[in-house]
């Protein structure tokens, strides 16, 4: 198979689990849980107060700086502002709202206005006010991407390669709503005129890949790229040296190259926020794994609880060793299931067993797999021998912070040393050593 860029792997994809249901099930909670800080960038301040009634739509925090609304996902009451559990591990302050199941709705205000008409300032307010951010993991806040790209960028890129294990949500949003992700890649187009507008997806999604064929009829100026599956294609590094031959140097940023990758559910978003007015209160996301009763994907409030999602999809299996917010890869394990999905959370996955942790007692055996598959050429074996010896000038000079904690290195270590939470150590390590 041709690599299109250095390192990777192929795990096994177990994606058919959850994409032989094909129509969503929408799952409305009796209560929502709204973290105040969704986003890369400061915490919202709460615009409610306990008592008060809130409308399905409403902004009910905002803030300063690099920082993005929270809407409320249903209408009802607030009866709580106080620290919940987070996806993140941490407690973060939330607002907590009953949900009185009428879901009265705020007045949308939709821009019908044609696109060439459209001016930047206008779609950016849109993709602001509605809260969106990056929806593929990343949560940095979309307009001041959008903006820090403006007149710097020549390649616009849709990533919709969706790479980590178990995963459908994007494969499922390309299959039944692909024409308002190519809508919002047509208003993005019109606010960053870049020369190349691009789709990328891996072979291995050959409904979505139909179905966008058909629909790019209707938009010439947009190209459909497939890949040869691979992960971690779907990293943005990766995926614009797969698309452009580019290559983003250590410590830079995609727009250093003329690149802007946007995840296709955040340009559904956009669509939805400036044609619809439509915020970010809801997205698709998959629940599957081997401890699942009945994997699928599913169309879900802001603040569900992952309790109630797992319960609707037919709870979890008596041997459930973890559940995970993300995917097996990258993602989180919970220690409660009371935490929310939150705009970022693209999956719930339930697992019998930690395949890919790590042995009781790991031993490094000098193979050098780890520097084979790392897509971001690092050295991994002594990265994690430089963290057990806090030797911070060492991991300074083998860029520990590029690691973008894939997993690949993990999964391909026949040692089963525990890589990940080592570099996640040894960054906060140095990190701790900048600030002194």
């Amino acid at each position: 198979m041709k690599h299109l860029f250095f390192g990777g792997i192929h795990p096994k994809y177990n994606k058919e689990m959850s994409t032989g249901i094909t129509e969503f099930l929408t799952v409305t909670p009796k209560t929502v849980v709204i973290p105040l800080q969704q986003h890369i960038g400061a915490p919202c301040t709460p615009l409610v107060r306990v008592g008060d009634r809130v409308l399905r739509g409403q902004k009910i925090g905002d803030g300063e700086g690099l920082c993005v609304p929270v809407h409320a996902s249903v209408s009802g009451t607030v009866v709580a502002i106080e620290p919940r559990p987070h996806t993140n591990g941490r407690m973060v302050n939330a607002i907590v709202i009953e949900n009185d199941m009428r879901d009265d709705t705020v007045e949308l205000k939709g821009n019908t206005t044609p696109l060439a008409q459209l001016d930047d300032d206008t779609i950016l307010h849109a993709v602001r006010e509605a809260g969106i951010v990056g929806m593929g993991g990343a949560a940095f806040p979309g307009n001041v991407k959008a903006l820090s790209a403006m007149g710097h960028v020549d390649t616009l890129i849709a990533n919709a390669c969706e790479c980590e294990p178990y995963i459908t949500a994007d494969d499922s949003l390309l299959r039944t709503d692909a024409k308002h992700v190519l809508e919002g890649m047509e208003i993005l187009r019109h606010v960053l005129r870049p020369e190349r507008a691009v789709l990328a997806v891996e072979d291995n999604k050959t409904e979505a890949i139909a179905k966008v064929k058909q629909l790019l009829q209707e938009h010439p100026d947009i190209e459909l790229v497939v890949l040869p599956t691979m992960y971690p294609q779907g990293s943005e590094k990766q995926l614009i040296q797969a698309v452009t031959r580019r290559e983003v140097l250590p410590g830079k940023l995609p727009v250093s190259v003329g690149c802007a990758v946007f995840n296709v559910s955040t340009f559904a978003a956009i669509y939805r926020a400036v044609r619809l007015g439509m915020p970010l209160i809801q997205r698709i996301v998959t629940v599957s794994g081997e401890a699942i009763a009945q994997p699928q994907n599913f169309i879900v409030r802001i603040g569900t609880p992952f309790h109630d999602l797992i319960e609707v999809a037919g709870g979890l299996h008596d041997a459930t060793e973890r559940v995970i917010s993300g995917g097996p890869m990258m993602g989180f394990a919970q220690s409660d299931l009371q935490v929310p999905v939150v705009k970022a959370t693209n999956s719930i996955l339930c697992l019998l067993k930690d395949r890919n942790g790590a042995a009781e007692n790991p031993v490094c055996l000098r193979c050098g797999k780890c520097v084979a598959v790392c897509p971001m050429r690092l050295q991994p074996l002594y990265m994690y021998r430089f963290t057990n010896a806090g030797r911070i000038d060492e991991l300074k000079r083998l860029n520990i912070f590029d690691c973008m904690e894939c997993g690949s290195c993990a999964f391909t270590c026949p040692g089963k040393l525990p890589l990940v939470e080592t570099f996640r150590k040894g960054k906060a390590m140095v990190r701790e050593a900048n600030a002194k």
